[in-house]
């Protein structure tokens, strides 16, 4: 999944709707199919009825007590109820088609809220974790390496203080936006919950991580018409053989921790306290 997409607001059409449009045209097109397939049937069977009404006629007989017009009759008629018949479970089919489209929208939808932030629209700590557990599983068989790197906001909780809650929400959308435009397509970010992010990077060991820091900085955003540079502390560690997956956060978490102690960044002059 590709979290850069989640910020596409450009879209007009949401991916729901567009499978729903979609849906809607395949029914009218089989639709249009089966009417046709329909009234060729009739008229093959009418083809059939006049071809059977001179022998009716030579009869000498009435049509209407004719044996052979009875039984041209009787083929008709159960052709036209058996059409009906068809026609009755192919509404029903595809009403049941369109119902279980609709849950399986909801159903998409409902399991992004719980997997999804929304502010961000990275991926949540409950996605992360199931993550990380099924790449560490990957890991192992492959054997590839598998990098945790996780990250934490500077003076974030000032920001909040000093320009509103809104300032603070535009510096998480931007981070994560930025964190986005600098990692592979295998990679997964997630936002743990307030101003912590987290990044699993399959195939990747600790030595590489530098690298890819250097491309995610520097972040600035516009708040009240000002730049204000956006400063991280980060942690990373990489799997080794055996560690639990709450194990390698920890280990990622104390590295970060010591990251702040280390490096404190000063306070952005547009929130100084």
């Amino acid at each position: 999944m590709n979290d850069l997409a989640r910020f596409d607001e450009g879209r007009e059409v949401p991916p729901q709707q567009g499978y729903s449009a979609r849906l809607r045209e395949l029914q009218r097109r089989e639709w249009w199919t089966w009417g046709v397939s329909v009234t060729v049937m009739l008229l093959l069977t009418a083809g059939v009825a006049s071809l059977a009404f001179p022998t009716i006629m030579e009869g000498g007989k009435s049509p209407w007590t004719s044996s052979v017009f009875q039984s041209v009759a009787g083929l008709v008629f159960l052709i036209v109820v058996f059409g009906a018949y068809l026609t009755y479970e192919k509404f029903l089919i595809n009403r049941l088609r369109m119902e279980i489209a609709e849950r399986q929208v909801h159903s998409a939808q409902w399991r992004n809220l719980a997997l999804v932030d929304p502010l961000t629209g990275l991926y949540n700590r409950r996605f992360m974790e199931r993550t990380l557990k099924a790449e560490i599983g990957r890991a192992l068989r492959k054997h590839y390496d598998l990098t945790v790197v996780v990250f934490d906001l500077n003076k974030f909780k000032a920001i909040n203080d000093r320009l509103g809650h809104p300032a603070g929400d535009l510096v998480l959308k931007a981070f994560a936006q930025h964190l986005c435009t600098v990692i592979r397509e295998a990679d997964t970010a997630a936002r743990l919950g307030g101003d912590e992010f987290m990044l699993v990077l399959p195939e990747c060991n600790a030595t590489q991580v530098p690298a890819m820091l250097r491309r995610l900085e520097p972040i600035s955003v516009d708040l009240n018409g000002e730049k204000v540079p956006i400063r991280f502390a980060v942690g990373w560690a990489e799997y080794q053989r055996g560690q639990e997956p709450e194990e390698l956060i920890a280990e990622a978490d104390r590295a970060l921790y010591e990251d702040k102690e280390n490096r404190r960044s000063p306070l952005p002059a547009a929130v100084t306290v």
